[in-house]
């Protein structure tokens, strides 16, 4: 990846120039992705897009060809794209005076952490929990780490988790039924401050995804953000052993809110 992958990617991407990457996403959940754990239809729209602009580059027909099996073979591969341009899009939202919505969700296989946009760069944080799937071939819940991994940034966003009516066939991936997938994404509106104007799930007329999750309703309604997820083993190395669906721990919601109402005081606006 450091030595073949990067260098020519890079060349790749001076020759094509920017790319858009929020219209991508949107593409991709008209196309059965829901930008987490289902990146079919994403990682296929980037090789598109790119492919023709590999070509071009300086390196040996080997190489090219190379790069591009190596993307082919990993469909989470746009994933990688989508994390980072979810971290910018919420990086926006950071600091408004006053925002309960959630900035940020992190987890790191011990603890689970989130950040609010009224709040700064404080983390309220709690217990990781264990992933609820389907594990692959060979392996057992013994062999599963607690949940882990930045890829929770795709929730805070409004799609992942809040997406599935926008991919029934995660289910294969992550356990439960098509309908659960719909339900799953209805019961997020109840926690969030508006509908996505570019996130669109063509199953439910084309409605915008579930955005911003605001603590307030998330501990008014005891509704915890859903969050589809892959599963790691506990040893490193080894890598994901299955998917499945995990909630984050209700005290990182009770928390920020208290620290929201406590902040208010000492502005006395309580």
């Amino acid at each position: 990846m450091e030595n073949l992958l990067a260098p020519l990617l890079k060349q790749a991407l001076k020759l094509h120039g920017p790319i858009d990457l929020k219209t991508m996403i949107t593409q991709a959940l008209q196309m059965g992705d829901e930008g987490h754990n289902r990146n079919r239809a994403g990682t296929s729209l980037l090789i598109r897009e790119l492919a023709p602009y590999i070509i071009q580059t300086k390196f040996s027909e080997k190489e090219k060809t190379e790069v591009l099996k190596f993307i082919d073979s990993n469909d989470h591969f746009f994933l990688n794209l989508t994390m980072p341009a979810c971290k910018c899009t919420m990086d926006a939202a950071k600091n408004i005076e006053f925002s309960t919505i959630v900035t940020a969700m992190a987890r790191n296989g011990t603890e689970f952490g989130i950040r609010v946009s009224g709040l700064g760069e404080r983390w309220f944080t709690g217990p990781a929990g264990i992933v609820d799937g389907l594990l692959f071939p060979g392996y057992t819940v013994k062999d599963a780490n607690p949940d882990i991994g930045d890829s929770v940034i795709a929730e805070t966003v409004g799609i992942g988790g809040f997406a599935m009516a926008a991919a029934p066939a995660i289910v294969q991936f992550v356990g439960g039924t098509a309908k659960d997938a719909v339900n799953l994404t209805l019961k997020m509106y109840e926690i969030t401050a508006a509908e996505n104007n570019i996130f669109k799930i063509p199953a439910l007329d084309f409605r915008g995804t579930p955005t911003g999750i605001d603590i307030r309703k998330v501990v008014e309604m005891g509704i915890l953000p859903n969050i589809n997820t892959g599963i790691a083993h506990k040893d490193p190395g080894v890598g994901q052993v299955g998917a499945g669906l995990v909630k984050p721990p209700m005290n990182c919601f009770e928390d920020a809110l208290q620290a929201f109402v406590e902040d208010l005081e000492t502005k006395n606006l309580v």
